[in-house]
């Protein structure tokens, strides 16, 4: 599965309190910034470096999740006299407030990455500057690094260039209410086009080789005084809005490769023994993987909302794993590809929560003017891979951490209580596995004789516990087996 969702949740019973202030002791969680970090990103809000180019006359938008502070993304879509799609993507300019060497930059190299929790957000960067006057945030002039792709009207990029311009946001929508305009007979140009090019950039997608998982998505969420956890599909926009950041990181990375200096995300191909292993794990569903089909056209198939299917999904995160970073200066350096994208591939559109999107904005805005890259990007670079594993490493162990203890949490007064979930994950030996829980949703260890994957199964709650941060289930009673799945390839956008 993969990283739940952690929003800000206003109501903290004193266990999980006791639990949480507990996980951030163990991961070094920060609680503050320094004196001097909070001064300096005040001072710098005040006197933020402003570009010469005014884009406040774009409609840009943003989409994010509901009651995001941090809006490192603004979005707008026109179309052309040719039907070419040109995409206006602006991205927050951190460089307009952060001086190299100075303590914003200086804490943000220490910290790496955003870190969230259900009762807290340890951000990358001081609030006035994450939350606040470096924040898109709508109806406010902020300085920008805007991107202009240009598409043809199959969506295949023509041309792309990023310079620093000020814009203005004109509404913050959530993933919600994006889907909602989108699927009204009247959506603004912007959300019409972005449903257009975002199912055209899927189908390039496709044709080259790559693969997005749409699994469904873990999610704690307020339930009258206290917290639960639900699973939750996501909605087509989600799909469509990220496929225009990928197609961002896309062009940052040729731009880097081009001019022979950056830093790039990767991620090595899946070995042949992983890719058989993945086709028994189908054959054990009753899913039908015809021998031509390749992977990548197989997983565009599966939906998450079938228990059987969102097991292969599950299965399938296997394959996506050795993510990394790769920074070069002065050359071009081998297995730079990502495997799951299929192309080269560069972070840059979060640089508010993730620090090396900074720097690959800074390099490909040089490469665009024509103007040499700053020195303080130059000392950083080769840093910076083993600085983001570190962050990552301890951002994917702390929300781990945090789904855990809320697991048990949830379940510790029903020990002994049945529920009804999907194995999800089966060990060698047949009895021990993993299960997924509908209600509420929790995945967990689980124990039974001659588990299969897919099976719908009713367990009992055996373990719920806080020490250990763990729960566990043993199989009550067998309900069905993975049922033959017949899958229809996606059609083109109309």
């Amino acid at each position: 599965m993969p990283a739940p969702k952690l929003g800000l949740l206003a109501v903290v019973p004193e266990e999980l309190a006791k639990g949480l202030a507990a996980i951030r002791a163990t991961a070094e969680v920060p609680s503050h910034f320094p004196l001097e970090v909070e001064a300096a990103a005040e001072q710098a809000a005040a006197k933020p470096r402003l570009p010469d180019l005014d884009r406040t006359d774009l409609e840009l938008i943003t989409i994010d999740p509901a009651g995001s502070r941090d809006l490192d993304q603004a979005l707008h879509i026109a179309r052309g006299l040719s039907g070419e799609f040109v995409i206006s993507y602006a991205i927050a300019d951190l460089a307009a407030f952060v001086r190299p060497g100075d303590p914003i930059d200086l804490e943000a190299h220490r910290r790496g990455t955003t870190l969230y929790a259900p009762d807290c957000r340890t951000p990358l960067h001081p609030p006035v500057l994450s939350e606040g006057a470096a924040s898109l945030l709508p109806n406010e002039a902020r300085p920008a690094l805007l991107w202009t792709i240009t598409l043809d009207h199959r969506g295949q990029t023509v041309a792309a260039e990023v310079a620093r311009a000020m814009v203005r946001s004109r509404a913050q929508l959530s993933y919600a209410e994006a889907q909602a305009e989108i699927d009204s007979r009247a959506p603004r140009e912007t959300l019409g086009l972005l449903k257009l090019v975002g199912q055209w950039r899927e189908i390039r997608e496709r044709d080259r080789g790559g693969v997005s998982l749409k699994l469904p998505q873990q999610e704690i969420q307020p339930q009258g005084d206290g917290w639960t956890l639900r699973f939750r599909a996501p909605e087509p926009v989600e799909g469509w809005n990220a496929q225009i950041s990928l197609l961002t990181g896309m062009a940052a990375a040729h731009i880097m490769l081009y001019g022979q200096v950056g830093v790039l995300r990767t991620m090595p191909p899946a070995d042949s023994y992983s890719l058989r292993r993945l086709r028994q794990v189908a054959k054990a569903l009753r899913i039908v993987w015809p021998p031509e089909m390749d992977y990548p056209e197989f997983v565009r198939m599966l939906s998450p909302t079938r228990p059987d299917q969102a097991a292969m999904l599950n299965a399938s995160m296997r394959l996506f794993r050795g993510a990394g970073y790769q920074s070069f200066s002065g050359g071009i350096p081998e297995d730079v590809d990502h495997a799951a994208l299929a192309s080269d591939y560069a972070h840059t559109t979060a640089p508010l929560r993730r620090l090396v999107d900074r720097y690959s904005g800074e390099i490909c805005v040089a490469f665009c003017a024509d103007r040499p890259i700053p020195a303080w990007v130059f000392r950083a670079l080769d840093g910076l891979p083993e600085q983001m594993a570190a962050a990552e490493r301890r951002a994917k162990k702390y929300e781990r951490a945090i789904i855990d203890l809320l697991e048990v949490y949830l379940l510790a007064d029903r020990v002994g209580q049945t529920f009804t979930g999907t194995v999800i994950e089966v060990d060698r030996d047949k009895n021990h596995g993993a299960v997924m829980i509908e209600e509420p949703a929790v995945e967990g260890r689980v124990t039974g004789e001659r588990l299969r994957l897919g099976q719908e199964v009713l367990v009992r709650l055996t373990t719920a516990n806080y020490d250990v941060g763990a729960v566990a289930f043993e199989v009550a009673r067998t309900i069905s087996g993975p049922s033959d799945a017949s899958l229809q390839p996606p059609r083109p956008p109309e």
